[in-house]
């Protein structure tokens, strides 16, 4: 493990060793059971199960008895953007507002924090740090027992599942062109790739792949998250291929695959400000069920997501 003090209560760590990758996710649960929405988001928590990447960062917020109180996740870049967590028992005694300040002193470049579920307190603390709203990301469902319109794919277009072990590079050269304005999800590798696959989660069965004269024209990842729920994960469509409804196409098929499932609803992620997405997914039966806001200081930028995957 890499680390070094930052101030006395606060550590910042590259790498987390087994034992503190296990008090963190017992923090995160805590702070999940008292606020009904998990304080991060599913990408942090892929990089906490492995201990970190070498790139982004952890702050370690303990007592002087070494209890672990909160806990930031920085990612890398000049405009990073980071997310953090102060456990239910120790909160309303500044842990949160120190945390966010070591955070927004020891990051690389402008600092751009997520609050997940829109909590008042997560709000209050932006404000008093002088940051403001310069992003939100809608959590759209709808229930999979209502009817869903039937599947009429265009003629020249194949829909299959992917093949582990050889769609991977055509799957990232796709990803990397539809999502090309969006940081994160369009920087992924050949790794971040590998990790999902080797997630519990993970079903090729349940990501479907269109192609057009051969080649991939775009994709509807799904992901299950328990009994009940499903999620449109990732959904990409080569930029020369929009507008043509292979975007709907691709949706549909995903949401007809996770009610086979036995699945009572589905989820999605989307930007606001997406509104040829919000409009697809409303006009499928989805709603608004909670809203994610990004918060930075007055000026900066709102790109980088960790969340919203929909390039239609």
């Amino acid at each position: 493990m890499i680390e070094r003090d930052i101030q006395p209560d606060v550590v910042i760590c590259e790498t987390l060793s087994e034992q503190e990758i296990a008090a963190v996710r017992e923090l995160v649960d805590a702070a999940a059971e008292q606020d009904g929405v998990r304080p991060l988001s599913d990408q942090s928590l892929l990089h906490l199960s492995h201990g970190g990447d070498g790139q982004s960062r952890s702050l370690m917020l303990r007592t002087a008895e070494g209890t672990l109180t909160g806990y930031a996740l920085l990612g890398p870049g000049p405009e990073p953007s980071g997310e953090l967590v102060v456990h239910p028992a120790h909160r309303g005694q500044g842990h949160g507002r120190r945390l966010a300040q070591v955070a927004l002193e020891t990051a690389d470049g402008p600092l751009r924090l997520w609050a997940h579920g829109e909590l008042p307190g997560a709000a209050a603390l932006a404000s008093s740090l002088g940051l403001e709203r310069v992003r939100s990301l809608w959590q759209m469902r709808r229930p999979l027992a209502e009817p869903l319109p039937e599947v009429k794919a265009p003629e020249d277009v194949r829909i299959r599942t992917f093949e582990v072990g050889s769609d991977e590079p055509a799957w990232l050269r796709l990803n990397r062109k539809a999502f090309a304005h969006h940081p994160e999800q369009g920087g992924w590798t050949a790794d971040d790739l590998l990790n999902r696959e080797q997630e519990p989660w993970f079903d090729p069965g349940g990501f479907f792949l269109a192609e057009r004269d051969g080649s991939l024209a775009g994709f509807h990842w799904t992901k299950v998250h328990d009994d009940a729920t499903g999620e449109v994960y990732v959904v990409g469509v080569d930029p020369d291929a929009q507008g043509g409804g292979l975007g709907r196409t691709l949706t549909l098929v995903g949401l007809h695959h996770l009610r086979s499932q036995g699945l009572s609803q589905v989820m999605l992620y989307v930007d606001e400000d997406n509104s040829g997405a919000v409009r697809l997914y409303e006009s499928l039966g989805f709603a608004r069920w909670a809203v994610d806001v990004m918060w930075a200081r007055p000026g900066r930028s709102s790109s980088g997501n960790t969340k919203s995957r929909q390039s239609l």
